[in-house]
């Protein structure tokens, strides 16, 4: 299959660097220390930690990164506040601060970063003389396949991790139980009202449910649980994904955005919890972190994963919120409509302007195989971060509290279940809730669909700007007449050229199902 030629990236603005290292002397990527080694420079996502701990850590690190990869790590951060833009920006900027990039193909963005040229090409000689484990780990599996682009690999995949990453309700079971749901447990996505309302009429002092910038993802939740549509990952507009499939008809491209009631329903749910003040007024713009004001008793809900939940949520509720009952309520639970993870939900990739990709993929290789690199960039310091109990379990120093203690390294792009440790802060139930979810979750059915967009690219960014404009003031219930708001949007949507981007789709579709039959 013929390679593809890469597009030409010009400069663009790059917001302030939050560069980590803990080697004096040393530059971001290809730069060099003193004794001229190169420092790897990482990108990753989160808010840069202040407590100290990163940099410690890094001392440690970077002589063992020395030793076996002959380079040393850098680690910039992109921040939670107004990350989708800033991710894409930066990795588009083409200066040459960056040499490894966390990226994942369902929420990062990876093909359309590839096709623009953000990634260096990974030929198979490169990846085996520079990062061999990885190269024979995900060889062994089967797995380089799902990271190719025109058979060019882009990335390598967190492939050899276990998680579930489907979005739902993180919500207080004494609440709950109060609000007249048996158990505390809440079973349908609409049923939120009656908690919601329960909230605020108890609990003054709390928000139904604290809720700040693009969390908020009503839409989504409702339209999971209500539908059988699913999201194709390979094609973003902007922040959203607007191209689905239906389970009934899982090769003919649609968009729930375009047709059908579901999209108002939701809209109509979101109107209602605004009007009741489910969230702040102006939670479109707040910044402020809703999950410890959640774990303060001031937030009924908040919204993210199934991992969370089960690796922090739980522990922090049941330490801070006594007799909480942390419950959790994922999208699509009604009817059965959600995905195991992709085995790209994290990968690492390699920036095209690297100066040193040889080193950023030993680097890489390292931290991913190297147990005792490996404890550091994931755990910390043995003893100061994390101790290990009798029983190998990860615990933490007496007095550690995790909202304020953490390492804060994120290196959620190449994690291995073979030097990963259950901690003594999981839920008790956390391999249970694995395993009652396998029986249930479908598999994503289009990890080897990759859509080449050049050809409705402008239709793409015009599609993502009237999506960028009716979206969030949807979540929100911010219109009026969210019915008339809608047709306005689709109205947009139709002149912006999403009718023409599904043919597009559908064609290229039609091509890999011949191949691809879905059972």
């Amino acid at each position: 299959m013929e390679r593809r030629t890469l597009l030409k990236i010009g400069t663009a603005a790059v917001p302030a660097l939050f560069i980590t290292t803990a080697a004096a002397g040393c530059s971001s990527s290809g730069g060099s220390g003193e004794s001229g080694t190169p420092t790897i420079t990482m990108l990753v996502l989160g808010d840069k930690p202040t407590n100290g701990h990163l940099e410690s850590m890094l001392e440690k690190l970077n002589p063992l990164l020395l030793d076996k990869a002959q380079a040393q790590l850098a680690l910039y951060y992109v921040e939670w506040a107004d990350w989708q833009t800033q991710y894409n920006v930066q990795l588009l900027s083409g200066d040459g601060s960056i040499d490894l990039i966390g990226t994942a193909t369902d929420w990062l963005f990876a093909w359309d970063n590839a096709t623009k040229g953000a990634f260096l090409e990974l030929d198979e000689a490169l990846l085996q003389e520079n990062a061999p484990k990885t190269w024979a780990q995900v060889d062994e599996d089967g797995h380089w396949d799902l990271a190719k682009l025109e058979d060019v690999i882009y990335f390598a995949p967190e492939d050899a991790y276990t998680q579930y990453t489907n979005h739902g309700f993180f919500y207080r079971g004494d609440w709950a139980t109060e609000a007249g749901f048996a158990d505390g447990t809440i079973t349908k996505f609409e049923d939120f009202t009656t908690y919601f309302q329960w909230v605020k009429d108890n609990k003054p002092e709390a928000y139904p449910w604290d809720v700040a910038g693009s969390n908020a993802a009503v839409l989504d939740g409702y339209i999971a649980g209500h539908g059988d549509f699913q999201t194709l990952q390979g094609v973003s507009a902007g922040n959203y994904y607007p191209l689905h499939t239906t389970e009934s008809a899982p090769t003919t491209v649609t968009s729930w955005l375009m047709e059908g009631t579901l999209l108002q329903e939701a809209a109509e749910i979101a109107k209602q919890w605004n009007d009741l003040g489910v969230w702040r007024e102006d939670a479109l713009n707040y910044d402020g972190d809703t999950r410890e004001l959640f774990y303060a008793g001031l937030s009924g809900a908040d919204q993210h994963h199934t991992q969370t939940f089960l690796t922090g949520i739980v522990y922090n509720m049941n330490e801070k919120q006594k007799g909480s009952d942390p419950k959790f309520f994922y999208w699509g639970s009604e009817n059965g409509n959600f995905f195991k993870d992709l085995k790209t939900h994290g990968a690492m990739a390699v920036s095209a302007t690297s100066a040193n990709p040889e080193k950023a993929l030993a680097v890489y290789d390292t931290l991913r195989n190297d147990e005792e690199c490996y404890r550091l960039i994931n755990f910390g310091i043995e003893g100061t971060d994390y101790v290990v109990t009798d029983d190998d379990k990860l615990d933490y120093p007496e007095g550690y509290d995790p909202s304020t203690d953490g390492l804060g390294a994120n290196f959620w792009y190449g994690r291995m279940d073979d030097f990963e440790l259950d901690k003594v802060t999981d839920a008790e139930n956390k391999w249970d809730v694995y395993a009652e979810l396998d029986k249930v979750a479908k598999e994503y059915p289009y990890e080897t669909l990759v859509i080449d967009q050049n050809a409705f690219a402008p239709s793409l960014s015009a599609v993502s700007g009237v999506l960028a404009e009716y979206l969030p003031q949807l979540q929100y219930g911010k219109y009026d007449d969210p019915a008339a708001a809608i047709e306005e949007m689709r109205s947009a949507l139709d002149s912006a050229g999403l009718g023409d981007i599904i043919s597009a789709v559908q064609e290229q579709m039609d091509t890999w199902a011949e191949d691809n039959p879905i059972s």
